[in-house]
């Protein structure tokens, strides 16, 4: 499954615990990590039949105390995921943002990513 083999390799930038999907828990210390699903290509044959693979485009985001931080997970991030055995490729470069609310300064990238159903 997708989701098991992505936080794994986003375990192995930011550590244990420190990856969330959708949104981090209240009260998590940053710099901390979410992955989204914002789409993806559905895989059918012209036959109609559905392939064991499946696709996502998942949007990952850092959150950091400062700009550098941010942008420091984000680049190993980027580099962990091209350099895995599943097939990612980046969809852009990576975005930057500042959370009013916590202080918190923000670095996205989309990837998209082929595993098995």
């Amino acid at each position: 499954m997708l989701e098991p083999q992505l936080i794994a390799l986003l375990h192995g930038v930011v550590g244990e615990g420190n990856v969330y999907a959708d949104v981090a828990l209240s009260g998590a210390k940053a710099p901390w990590v979410t992955f989204q699903q914002i789409g993806g290509k559905s895989p059918i044959h012209l036959d109609q039949q559905l392939v064991n693979k499946r696709n996502g485009l998942f949007q990952i985001s850092v959150y950091a105390l400062d700009r550098p931080r941010a942008t420091q997970i984000a680049l190993q991030i980027e580099a962990a995921l091209s350099l895995s055995e599943m097939q990612i490729a980046p969809v852009g470069a990576m975005r930057s943002s500042y959370e009013l609310e916590t202080k918190l300064y923000g670095a996205m990238q989309d990837f998209s990513i082929w595993a098995d159903r």
